[in-house]
């Protein structure tokens, strides 16, 4: 298992997709899925982007795969992630509660006018 493999690994445990991860890391649109696809060796300078975004990370998992994927704990102070990330999560979470709630509220709403018509004819 590759570097790159490893990243995809991480992107799916943080639920996130490669183009928000593209976006969080500075990459270029594809990047990730590019470089997973032609099965590519991962720079340097990606990695201390990554580093950056995600300090949480361990570098030794993330360049060799021993260890966990993530420091432990007392390693690493929560306050230390990018609040932006954070926000992106949130918001991410959010929206996909209030899609489902839209299609919920929509379906009562349609039964009331469903439930209006009967009673008027």
């Amino acid at each position: 298992m590759k570097t790159i493999d490893r990243i995809m690994l991480f992107i799916k445990h943080m639920k996130l997709s490669a183009r928000k991860f593209d976006i969080s890391i500075g990459a270029s649109n594809g990047y990730t899925l590019r470089m997973h696809k032609n099965n590519a060796s991962v720079g340097s300078d990606v990695i201390e982007k990554i580093l950056k975004v995600y300090p949480r990370i361990n570098l030794v998992w993330l360049m060799t795969g021993k260890g966990e994927m993530f420091l432990p704990a007392e390693e690493f102070a929560t306050s230390e992630v990018a609040p932006s990330i954070i926000e992106q999560i949130v918001n991410e979470r959010i929206d996909a509660r209030m899609i489902e709630e839209r299609k919920q509220l929509k379906k009562e709403i349609i039964a009331e006018i469903d439930h209006e018509i009967k009673a008027n004819s």
